[in-house]
């Protein structure tokens, strides 16, 4: 996979998601059911796309699980402000991005078919 920037694409969704989160507690409007909606999806979408960009999948996929279901709970099972939902969901995708980063690589595409050479 093309590094963006220099870095993995998969960092930048994670940090994408982070900051996703980060907008939600500027209270754009959102009540806290949305933004618990919001920011679990989110975080469930881009955490599922970058799982496909890096290998093993499971490093990935697990970062992305914790902290969808971090913030779900924060946001449905204790009802707490939406700002503290994004807090959750922030401090623990960026705990383990810094856990897991050297665990994981990313997809390498397959190699172009040669082509025929005219003799």
């Amino acid at each position: 996979m093309k590094p963006i920037f220099g870095r993995e694409p998969a960092l930048w969704l994670n940090s994408l998601a982070a900051i996703l989160g980060l907008v939600v507690t500027f209270n754009v409007g959102l009540s806290a059911e949305q933004a618990g909606w919001l920011v679990a999806g989110t975080s469930a979408i881009l955490g599922a796309i970058a799982a496909a960009l890096t290998r093993p999948i499971a490093v990935q996929a697990f970062t992305a699980a914790v902290a969808t279901v971090a913030s779900a709970v924060g946001a449905f099972g204790f009802e707490v402000a939406p700002t503290t939902t994004a807090a959750i969901n922030g401090c623990v995708l960026a705990v383990l991005m810094f856990i897991t980063r050297g665990q994981v690589t990313p997809i390498t595409p397959p190699p172009a078919p040669a082509r025929p050479t005219s003799v």
